[in-house]
């Protein structure tokens, strides 16, 4: 790892990557001049729909894909010229688990440090065992393990070179809340150790919860990049949840409302800007229709209806 530390984590300049198609589809422009920072010590989110570019971008990172344009450089080190440098200061966690079956996870640890050239008096097999809770499976086969230890030795495995970043494409998907839950604690506790991490997900909870800074990619193209508090504020939108005295004939429609329907016989759902009116006086207009009100909820807009405006507004 390079002693003096660069601006950010990671620089990414004008990336571009066309595939070549086939004569019937022509050549598909995957990613269409992105450009972002990764800000090093951070917790960052790269969100996107499926074929958005994430994983193209990540490839290129891992040296898998070659770029079409434009830079990449990790920890301060250009992918192409500085190539060596550059893989060594990322550790990369696929979305797929593929692993040796007759190996334990020991020895997966011991021949990624290998590959790795780390000096078996400076590999740390047995504490990465340990922060990733395998320590009992030490000498178990790998193909005896099971999905959710998988995804966790992976984690150990990207970890063996001790790099500045951690990368993970979708490291929960298809996993149960228990497990997420478990990788979420992870994530955080390398991230409070120094690592820089990129998190791409479809789980826009996870987003919420664990990363500080958010870009989405859509179609090839960055739509946003900010403060994950930042994005969500974007939403002046607020949403409240009205219970009636009796079944509602369809939704009420108001002037001052962005949306209204009808979720349950007698609960209504509006959505109405902060900036323009009130829930109080969102409930006036619900009374004014000859409704009692039983019970009522609110809640701020989150990280998925903004996802869900901007991807939508593309």
């Amino acid at each position: 790892m390079s002693n003096d530390q660069p601006s950010a984590a990671i620089e990414i300049r004008d990336l571009k990557k066309v595939y070549a198609g086939t004569k019937k589809s022509g050549p598909k422009e995957a990613l269409k001049g992105v450009s972002f920072d990764v800000p090093e010590g951070q917790v960052f989110g790269l969100l996107g729909p499926n074929g958005a570019g994430k994983s193209t971008l990540i490839n290129i990172m891992a040296g898998l894909v070659n770029k079409t344009g434009g830079s990449v450089k990790i920890w301060g080190h250009d992918i192409d010229r500085d190539h060596r440098n550059a893989k060594l200061n990322i550790g990369i966690v696929p979305q797929e688990i593929v692993f040796d079956p007759f190996f334990t996870p020991y020895e997966v640890l011991e021949n990624q440090s290998g590959m790795y050239g780390v000096a078996k008096a400076l590999r740390r097999s047995e504490e990465l065992l340990k922060a990733v809770r395998l320590e009992d499976k030490r000498d178990a086969y790998a193909r005896t393990l099971s999905g959710g230890m998988k995804r966790r030795l992976l984690i150990a495995k990207a970890m063996v070179h001790s790099p500045p970043i951690l990368v993970l494409d979708e490291p929960t998907a298809g996993v149960d809340v228990e497990l997420r839950k478990q990788l979420w604690d992870l994530v955080g506790e390398l991230n409070a150790e120094g690592v820089t991490v990129v998190l791409t997900t479809h789980y826009l909870e996870e987003a919420e919860e664990l990363c500080e800074r958010v870009a989405i990619i859509n179609h090839g193209e960055l739509i946003a990049n900010k403060p994950t508090r930042e994005l969500i504020g974007m939403m002046g939108e607020k949403i409240v949840r009205v219970q009636v005295d009796k079944d509602l004939g369809g939704p009420i429609m108001e002037e001052a409302f962005i949306k209204a329907e009808v979720v349950e016989d007698r609960v209504l759902e509006v959505t109405y800007d902060k900036s323009e009116t009130t829930a109080g006086q969102v409930l006036a207009k619900v009374q004014e229709h000859g409704y009692a009100i039983e019970d009522v909820t609110t809640r701020e807009a989150d990280l998925e209806d903004v996802f869900v405006q901007l991807t939508s507004e593309e």
